[in-house]
């Protein structure tokens, strides 16, 4: 029996929506991340969070600039 080696998968996460630089990921964890943008571009993000997916958690993401 041939065992075939996989390489280690990434969770690079998926882009749900994004606003200007402001990134919205979601990984297969569930886990969900704004990631970079401005304050403007993450206030933006936030307000269509509030009124189109209000019950999601998101986490603030390592890339902010």
């Amino acid at each position: 029996m041939k065992l075939k080696f996989f390489r280690p998968f990434k969770n690079e996460g998926e882009l749900i929506a994004s606003w200007g630089e402001a990134r919205l990921i979601k990984y297969l964890d569930g886990k969900t991340e704004l990631k970079g943008g401005s304050d403007q571009d993450r206030a933006e993000a936030r307000e269509w969070m509030s009124l189109f997916w209000h019950e999601a958690v998101v986490g603030e993401g390592s890339g902010r600039h």
